[in-house]
């Protein structure tokens, strides 16, 4: 073990232990994260850039989780809840979203030892050290962070000791160009596609019932998507196409050994529907570019094993993944696999190609450390494009994360996990989606 493990990552400088953690993201591991520091007794701060606490679920909240609540709770957050009376709901029982942000978000960003750190509508646009970009080297370590947010419009600075980014990824979409890219023509046709797990039987039914409706992507939010339009479809003249990229949608899994039974019954269930013919199946659709029609609607332009291909529809419904926002983090100094986006270190245990949400080893702030001593990137951020993330993963990282900043190398590096074992997995959601 060499001096560095021994010893904390940050500095315990006067300057620097008078300043709190930064943490961006008041969702469930941001949360978690602020649970564990608040029982080590170190300052933080938590930044939200929406206006309540778990702002990216409450977007999907109509929809149903794959694991019960016994994989949903911080164990950190847990110990500070039943202090104050709390009781975990049906252990074996999978909540929605909403759910979860009412029953056990809301509660624990009300307790004493965290709601008064939390600042809402706080957006952080950019992190940095304190006078210095990212090519001076020279007592960097020791120069606290600064981070800086909009609120209410007003652009201010705070400073910070460590940095742990929870901002999740919901808000940054995969484009629907098989290339990475929008599509040729994105800008004119934008208003026809709309975010993954549209509420298309409760409030946004209006946009979907009647009309033509294509999901592309290949994960479980694209399958959630599916099924509901399906249902729509019954008592409307809806109809629905699915638009993928491969010959078949590996990434849901049907598999009747998987331990997450709500995730298998959703892959069977979308094979029956395109069986009968409920679903429009369009396999091995490489889009490259997206044309508006007169009537509102949309052309999806691109080829279909080897051959010019088309297809014409009302509404799109963007369900292909999503990828960290880096450009806040320009001034920090990054060591990110070339592929997924996550850090290094990381990237070979969580790899979508090889690995499941159940088959990810345990890891903590060693895979996590970046060249920029003090920042981390943690939960569904840290997993990059990789769409595998479960809450449980997020919460032992958080842990031993925030172990590594008090200092207590033992407990950071005692990194465990008990995840259930699963099929191919696909969350495609950010801070614990459908997979968690």
């Amino acid at each position: 073990m060499t001096l560095l493990e021994l010893t904390p990552r940050v500095p315990t400088t006067d300057r620097l232990t008078a300043l709190p953690v930064a943490i961006v993201g008041a969702g469930p591991v941001g949360l978690a994260a602020a649970a564990n520091l608040a029982e080590r007794g170190i300052d933080f701060v938590i930044l939200e850039a929406g206006s309540s606490v778990g702002s990216s679920i409450r977007l999907w909240g109509h929809v149903p989780m794959f694991s019960p609540w016994r994989y949903l709770v911080d164990p950190a957050s847990r110990r500070l809840l039943e202090a104050s009376g709390w009781r975990i709901p049906a252990e074996d029982r999978a909540p929605t979203g909403g759910e979860l942000v009412t029953q056990y978000l809301e509660p624990l960003a009300a307790l004493d030892e965290i709601g008064p750190r939390i600042r809402f509508g706080t957006r952080v646009v950019a992190v940095a050290r304190e006078g210095m970009d990212r090519t001076r080297t020279a007592g960097r370590d020791r120069t606290p962070f600064v981070l800086r947010v909009v609120e209410d419009g007003v652009v201010s600075e705070l400073s910070a000791r460590a940095v742990i980014d929870a901002s999740g990824t919901y808000l940054s979409p995969n484009p629907l160009g098989s290339t990475g890219l929008d599509p040729i023509g994105w800008e004119q046709a934008s208003d026809a596609v709309t975010h993954a797990l549209p509420d298309v039987t409760g409030g946004d039914r209006e946009r979907f019932a009647g009309r033509r409706v294509t999901v592309v992507g290949a994960g479980h939010s694209a399958a959630n998507t599916l099924i509901r339009l399906a249902e729509l479809a019954e008592s409307t003249p809806t109809r629905v196409a699915w638009l993928i990229r491969n010959r078949s949608a590996v990434r849901v899994s049907s598999d009747p050994g998987d331990e997450l039974p709500d995730r298998a019954r959703l892959g069977s269930r979308l094979d029956r529907l395109v069986a009968e013919g409920a679903i429009e199946l369009i396999d091995s659709f490489e889009i490259g570019a997206v044309e508006p029609l007169a009537d509102g609607g949309v052309r999806l332009v691109g080829t279909r094993r080897g051959e010019h291909a088309s297809h014409e529809t009302d509404v799109v419904v963007n369900a292909t993944g999503f990828r960290p926002d880096l450009a806040m983090l320009r001034e920090v100094r990054l060591d990110l696999d070339d592929i997924v986006e996550a850090p290094r270190l990381l990237a070979p245990l969580i790899d979508p190609n090889v690995h499941s949400c159940g088959t990810v080893e345990p890891h903590g702030f060693r895979e996590l450390t970046q060249p920029e001593r003090g920042f981390f990137l943690v939960g569904m951020k840290s997993y990059g494009r990789a769409p595998t993330f479960l809450l449980a993963t997020g919460y032992e990282q958080v842990r031993s994360v925030t172990a590594w900043i008090a200092g207590d190398m033992s407990a950071a590096s005692a990194v465990a996990l008990t995840l259930p074992a699963t099929g191919v997995c696909s969350t495609d959601q950010a801070g614990g989606g459908c997979c968690s």
